[in-house]
């Protein structure tokens, strides 16, 4: 016997489960997840605590462009897996559902 709660899932999620796994939805998900964690990591690139690794950062100016390029892809990467962890999630609470449903 299924819930309420859980009958308005199963329908909101047979209507809205193609939309969902669309690339340029999901990034509005994981999009703030990925720049918070990015920011976090220059600010502590650039804050110096650590003197070696500030004399290494500025020694190249080539350096400086691998770092906004890994920034870059680690922003990429959250995004996108957040997204797609999200929408497995909801897929299997999806299936679980209907073979609850399907039990006598």
């Amino acid at each position: 016997m299924l819930t309420a709660d859980e009958k308005k899932f199963i329908a909101f999620w047979e209507a809205n489960r193609l939309k969902r796994k669309k690339t340029f939805r999901n990034l509005a998900i994981g999009l703030p997840l990925g720049s918070i964690i990015t920011i976090a990591i220059l600010i502590n690139f650039y804050s110096g605590w650590y003197k070696r690794a500030d004399m290494v950062i500025r020694s190249g100016s080539s350096l400086l462009l691998l770092l906004v390029i890994a920034a870059l892809l680690i922003v990429v990467f959250i995004t996108i897996f957040s997204a797609r962890h999200q929408w497995d999630i909801n897929e299997q609470r999806y299936r679980e559902f209907l073979a609850k449903k399907d039990q006598p």
